[in-house]
């Protein structure tokens, strides 16, 4: 990846005249010493991996420490009722970000978007967003591309990893690619797809990694759904013509800087937080016991 900074894939947009998907495909095309089209294949396979993972579904699975499994279902009935507070299309992307992570600790087939433990936020959105506004399927390859951009950027400038950084490296960082896409899927310009980035990062600043027994489904699972939502309010504040008061590269150095200092027992480890509970201890007890 050539860039550092988000600043840069906006300043190669603005001097090549391209928009900023077709920056990072050049820039993957160059690195791998691909053509246009198959980069693009490439992509497009890696999308639909993730409607593919959507679609297979199993409400009867539970992953092997019974922690996890079922609440997809319990969602996606409830979105068919009337009596709820959220539209359609957020109560969608909530069922679909549940249902990949569920998917994940019960080992189904899923896309890595940044992480496995994130890998519900991007496809939650983009699906829905797919299925919902009717739109085509090179129109979500482009945002792909546009969430790889700002995912590669993350990954250089401070983390991907929850070990290193916590979960805001992890979930904070997918809710960042997904607000940058959607914001473009919603003909945002540049500024509003780095901004969109930006506001969703600074919510997810200072999230820990503290999982229950070690295993990444409490409380990974549903803050899935946190970050697929904070990404769709992020995008429409951006798209409202709201910008960060803290420049978008500036964000991604606060998440790197917040990660070196938050203490290793927040990071993975399964030692403090909600992985220290009572509650989480008797699992952890049951675990070892079986």
């Amino acid at each position: 990846m050539s860039f550092a900074q988000l600043k840069e894939i906006t300043d190669a947009a603005g001097q090549l005249q391209l928009p900023f998907w077709r920056v990072i495909l050049e820039d993957d095309r160059k690195e791998r010493n691909v053509s246009e089209e198959e980069s693009f294949e490439t992509m497009r396979q890696m999308y639909r991996a993730m409607r593919e993972a959507d679609r297979s579904y199993d409400p009867s699975l539970r992953s092997a420490s019974g922690l996890a499994g079922g609440d997809g279902a319990k969602l996606e009935q409830f979105r068919r009722q009337n009596n709820r507070l959220i539209g359609d299309f957020l109560t969608e992307v909530m069922e679909k970000a549940v249902k990949m992570g569920e998917s994940n600790a019960c080992m189904k087939r899923i896309v890595a978007a940044p992480t496995a433990g994130s890998c519900g936020v991007i496809p939650a959105v983009l699906l829905t967003y797919e299925e919902q506004r009717k739109t085509t399927e090179d129109n979500m390859v482009e945002a792909l591309y546009v969430a790889a951009g700002i995912g590669e950027v993350i990954a250089a400038s401070a983390s991907i990893a929850g070990a290193e950084g916590g979960c805001q490296a992890e979930i904070g960082s997918a809710s960042a690619m997904a607000a940058g896409a959607v914001a473009y899927l919603e003909g945002g310009d540049n500024d509003a797809i780095v901004h969109a980035a930006a506001l969703a990062m600074k919510n997810m600043l200072g999230l820990t990694c503290d999982p229950v027994a070690g295993l990444v489904e409490v409380p990974c699972i549903k803050r899935n759904v946190s970050g697929a939502v904070n990404a769709i309010i992020s995008c429409q504040m951006a798209m409202a013509g709201i910008r960060s008061a803290i420049a978008p590269d500036e964000v991604i150095d606060s998440m790197r800087r917040i990660g070196r200092l938050l203490p290793s027992c927040l990071k993975e480890t399964a030692q403090e937080g909600l992985a220290a509970t009572p509650t989480a201890q008797q699992v952890v007890k049951r675990l070892r016991e079986e």
